[in-house]
């Protein structure tokens, strides 16, 4: 069943897919329609699941479930992967490659490979207070209110001579 994005509970699941290159907006009304539907037709062991997605930045995919209706099985993760495939076919973009790390920059959403981060903080391209969209979140809650944050709140503390330890940097 589909339900709005922003009608999804914070303790909802989410997965997030970055995009290789910013949509367009004509490419983002294109696929909403089918999006919706797949959100609709999503099914877990013949159970229905509510859920939605939603575009952000123009480069992020969101698919979110409500898990208190009804959770994930694998074939339906399966399904919803197979489903972000076949989005990367029609926009002619990558979704599920994971290699590269977004950042916000004057107000831009920035790639970088991850082999260019070191290189990135040294020359000051990339610094603690850059925000860093962390796509490993879990939860519309912490989409709400963790992504983006700055580099130095996330696991990229490390590149900025600092450590965290049970959640407090030292």
């Amino acid at each position: 069943m589909y339900v709005a994005f922003d009608q999804l509970p914070p303790e909802a699941r989410v997965w997030i897919y970055q995009a290789s290159r910013p949509l367009s907006g004509p490419e983002i009304v294109g696929v909403m329609p089918i999006l919706a539907r797949f959100a609709e037709e999503w099914t877990s062991h013949g159970r229905s699941l509510l859920a939605s997605g939603e575009f952000l930045h123009q480069q992020f995919l969101v698919i979110g479930l409500d898990e208190g209706v009804a959770g994930a099985s694998g074939c339906s993760i399966d399904a919803s992967v197979r489903f972000v495939a076949q989005l990367e076919q029609r926009l002619g973009v990558e979704l599920l490659e994971k290699s590269r790390l977004a950042f916000l920059q004057a107000g831009t959403v920035q790639l970088l490979k991850r082999g260019e981060l070191k290189a990135a903080v040294a020359a000051g391209t990339i610094g603690p207070d850059t925000f860093y969209f962390d796509n490993t979140l879990a939860t519309k809650g912490e989409l709400d209110t963790r992504w983006p944050r700055p580099a130095s709140q996330t696991w990229l503390v490390r590149y900025f001579g600092q450590e965290e330890k049970n959640g407090q940097l030292t």
